[in-house]
Parts: structure tokens; sequence; C-alpha cells
């Protein structure tokens, strides 16, 4: 029988034990992601072989509590107490790192890079604060770093923006990137209480930490709207110019209020491409409550992507624990694989952009960004009163959308008065609120929340 020169050309040579050999991995930290990530690469060690092409083990884990480490992956892996001696290992082809922060982890990353090894990730902070850094070592010495765990947890975003939507430009990112604010921020909305009572609540079910600084100050969405804009964008990482705002002053009158307009508040990381620069922040947002993100409640996470070809595209889902950033741990662990032997120049860039093709697109200061605005001002209730105020906001040239009058819970002969307003510049904005508040009919400080139509 003689065989076809198309079946011929196309026969695929058999792998070589080289190739078939499992990849070795070495884990950083085997504290929540760390136990999933075992977990989850042991149940489903078939399918992810499958998949890769060749097998995944975790064969060293670097943990100061060595008992608990052995307890988690028995006696088959190496367990150590000093992390370096994971890195130093000839046998990893694959560092882990789930130590998190920015010190210690920053310099073991780099000694990882430095030995030739690939590096998976899941520390946002670290990327966004040190992310060009490494991704320019890696990238000189030929080596991956993968880190969609950083963002979304189980949410595939990285991928997606990366990859998926590399036919599109970009025009905006908008997500609930934190869990526990979205969980504050949902039982304030169901139960009416403010943001203490319900943070104590949080920190009493474990959805938020007993130092919760990070998320209720927004530092952790923030870290991770700068990875989600170095990727939309190609550029580099710039934390240090994101505007930030967290969701510590919230009220739930204002929650109240805002629904009684057809808006839910939503603390989101926004980034979005405009004629002068490009917008990177991260501030509660009021969202009409027909869009699908104003209705993701509880600790789950939602990213929206506007692009030019594909429109307005959706992710959805667990944003954080054990298994579902485990599951992007290990979906990172498989494309290394996959890509193990490949030429590093035909890798899919770190930034999705090629290195030498970064833009030096500026981030606009706050002041600069065009957004419309939800004020709430506690004032006297005398006649002249809104006209005082509708004459400052029009003599800055911003246009009034609905005006709701409410009978104020703290005493008689005072109102709050709520505005919401068309699009207008945040400078222009800053320089009218200065002007309302110095008014002497007006009894408390304003309150401000800019406002996001998504669409």
């Amino acid at each position: 029988m003689t065989t076809s020169p198309v079946a011929a050309r196309t026969r695929v040579a058999p792998r070589s034990d080289v190739e078939a050999k499992p990849i070795q991995v070495g884990l950083l930290g085997i504290g929540t992601v760390g136990s999933g990530t075992f977990k989850v690469l042991q149940r489903n060690q078939q399918e992810i072989r499958r998949r890769a092409g060749r097998g995944i083990e975790i064969s060293a884990v670097a943990d100061l509590d060595v008992a608990r480490a052995r307890s988690i992956v028995g006696d088959r892996v190496r367990v150590v107490d000093a992390a370096r001696q994971v890195i130093a290992d000839p046998a990893i082809d694959i560092v882990v790192e789930l130590i998190g922060g920015y010190g210690i982890a920053r310099t073991l990353v780099m000694e990882a890079i430095a030995a030739g090894k690939h590096v998976v990730t899941a520390n946002k902070a670290l990327l966004a604060v040190h992310g060009n850094e490494i991704f320019a070592a890696a990238h000189a010495q030929g080596v991956m770093v993968g880190f969609e765990a950083a963002v979304a947890g189980g949410i595939p975003i990285i991928k997606a923006l990366r990859e998926g939507l590399s036919a599109n430009r970009i025009e905006w990112v908008a997500g609930i990137i934190n869990g526990t604010t979205n969980f504050i921020l949902s039982e304030m909305r169901d139960k009416g209480l403010d943001f203490g009572v319900v943070l104590k609540e949080a920190q009493r079910l474990g959805y938020a930490e007993a130092d919760p600084t990070f998320d209720i100050d927004g530092i952790d969405a923030a870290h991770k709207a700068t990875i989600m804009c170095a990727i939309a964008f190609g550029v580099p990482m710039q934390f240090d110019k994101a505007h930030v705002e967290g969701i510590t002053t919230l009220r739930a009158t204002d929650i109240r209020y805002a629904e009684q307009l057809g808006y839910r508040i939503k603390l989101l990381g926004i980034t979005r491409r405009s004629a002068e620069g490009i917008e990177l922040r991260v501030h509660p947002t009021l969202v009409p409550s027909r869009r699908l993100i104003a209705n993701v409640e509880g600790a789950m996470n939602a990213v929206v992507v506007q692009g030019d070809a594909v429109g307005t595209t959706l992710y959805y889902g667990k944003g954080a624990g054990s298994e579902p950033t485990a599951s992007a741990v290990v979906a990172d662990l498989v494309d290394i694989t996959r890509l193990h032997t490949a030429d590093p120049d035909h890798r899919v860039p770190h930034l999705a952009f090629q290195p030498d093709a970064l833009a030096d697109t500026p981030i606009l200061p706050v002041e600069q960004v065009v957004t419309s605005f939800y004020l709430r001002l506690r004032v006297a209730d005398q006649t002249g009163v809104l006209s005082r105020i509708t004459t400052i906001l029009a003599e800055h040239d911003i246009s009034i959308d609905a005006v709701l009058q409410r009978e104020s819970a703290e005493g008689e002969r005072q109102t709050d008065l709520i505005i919401l307003t068309h699009d207008t510049r945040e400078g222009r904005m800053n320089q009218a609120l200065a002007r309302m508040q110095a008014l002497p009919t007006v009894l408390g400080p304003i309150v401000r929340i800019r406002k996001e139509d998504l669409n």
C-alpha cells in the first residue's frame, strides 16, 4: 500500500521521552490558593494531561509551616521551609509564587526568572507595582510569567483581553473586581445598614480580613484595574497614576436614593481610552439597574469589556477562593507547558502587545476625566435654595439630568436635595462643589458619586 503525499506531509512524529516527561512545578506558599492548586492538579490530572500534552506535577513546596504543608501534599512531594531551595532545584521548570505582597515575593520572582524558570503568580500587588521590571527580565531570559489568577480569581479575563479580543481596539473596561466590597455594598442595599455595621458582619462571616484596608479603600481593585489597563491599551503598568477611592464614606441613604432613581452603587475599576489619554480609576459608581453588572451581588466579580468589533462582552464568576483561583493558576501552568519548548519570540506577549510596541499614552489626572455625577446636599428647607444651587451649576456649564427632593430624617426644616448631572469634566465639578459647599444653606458635606451608563 502506498502513502499519499498529503498524508506524508501531515504525519506527526512520535513524542520523544523528553517531551513526554511531566513538567515539574515548585510552589512557594501553600495556603488557601496553593492547597487548591495542588488539589485541582491531583483531581484533574488526566484531563490536564490531555489538554497540555504532558503531565504537570508539583514536586516541591516551600512553606514556613512544613508540617502543615506536608499534611496537604503527603510524602511524595518534597517540602522545605526555604523558597530559594525550590528556585535552585534544576529539576523545577515552573515556580508558582503564592506568597503575596511587594517585598520578598518580588525578590523570589526575580531570582526564579534569573535562574531560567517560568513563573506563575496570583500576586496583583506585585505586578501592578513591579510588573514592568518583572516582564522585562522574563523577556530577556526567554521565560514566561503567567498571572491569570491575579485579576478576578477564576474568571479568565486576562486571557480574554490578551488573546480572545486581540482583533479589537478596546474602548473601555469596567469591573467589579473586589468581592469583599461588593458583598458589603450588596448587604447595605438589601438591609439598609450603614457601612460600619456591614463591615463587622463581613468580617464575622470571613468575607473581609481582620485588616480590610486594601479592600475597602479600593487599593486591591486598583491593582487589578492597573493590570487590565496595561493589557487592554498596550501601556506599561502605572499603578501610581491610578485614582483610587474606597467605600468607607458611603451611606445607606445614598444607596437607597440611587435605587429610587434607577441605579445601584458598585465599586468599579474603570479604564477607558479617550482622545486625551487613558483613564484609570477606582471609585463607587452609580450604574443603571438594568445593566447586567449592576445585578452582580454578594462576593461575585464581573468585568465588562467594550471592543470596537465585538461590542460589549461580560465576564462573570467567583473572584476569590481556593479552587476558583487555583483554576486560573492551573490554566497558566497548562499554557506554559504547551509553550515550554516554543520559540520565545512566538509566545503571547505578557501585556498582549509586543514589548517594543508599548505606547506612551498618558494616564489622565482625574480632574480631566469626563463623567456624570450624583450629588446629595443636606440643605435648609428655605425658598430659593435650589435656585442658588442650580445657578452655580449653570455658571460652570454643568447641566442637570434629574432632581429629587426628600425630607431629611435628621430634623425639621432640613431636606435632602439629590441631583443627577449630565457629563462634565471633573475639575469643573470640583469648582462648582466648592462654591456650593460655601453656601450657608448647605448644612453638611456634599456627597458626590460618579455615574457611568456603561453603554
